[in-house]
């Protein structure tokens, strides 16, 4: 496997990302497609056994369940510091900017949430997963 730089950081990914959309319990959210625990465990052992230690997850995937899957898995076969996790938050929502929840409220609760689901003290990446129209850039 090659590795690279990520950007202008110092953390080396694999030049393979492994996006774990698929992973999560089909009843919980958009996709009924998605992979059980079992089968996603083998995709993600697979790909550490082969190098890859980037992957890519999110809040909003399988309403948290991918989150949950790939950090258990992570935790078992992986020490953290060789992984590299990134993961996504969605914008507020109606109820949160009607409640008067900012949008920097908003990234802590989601970050805190995605790090009890993922049983971690940190991610590596943090990303908006979709532009906020309703947040200003600052």
């Amino acid at each position: 496997m090659e590795y690279v730089k990520l950007g202008n950081s110092d953390l080396n990914v694999s030049r393979i990302c492994l996006g774990c959309m698929g992973f999560g319990e089909a009843a919980a959210g958009q996709h009924r497609w998605t992979l059980d625990e079992e089968n996603s465990n083998e995709i993600i052992k697979a790909a550490l056994e082969n190098g890859i230690n980037f992957f890519d997850t999110a809040m909003s995937y399988q309403g948290g369940t991918s989150e949950m899957f790939v950090g258990r898995v992570l935790r078992d076969f992986a020490r953290r510091e060789d992984v590299v996790l990134a993961t996504k938050f969605e914008p507020r929502t109606d109820e949160e900017i009607a409640n008067g929840v900012t949008g920097q409220q908003h990234v802590k609760n989601c970050l805190d949430a995605s790090l009890k689901r993922l049983g971690m003290d940190y991610v590596d990446l943090y990303i908006c997963h979709m532009w906020d129209y309703r947040t200003p850039i600052e």
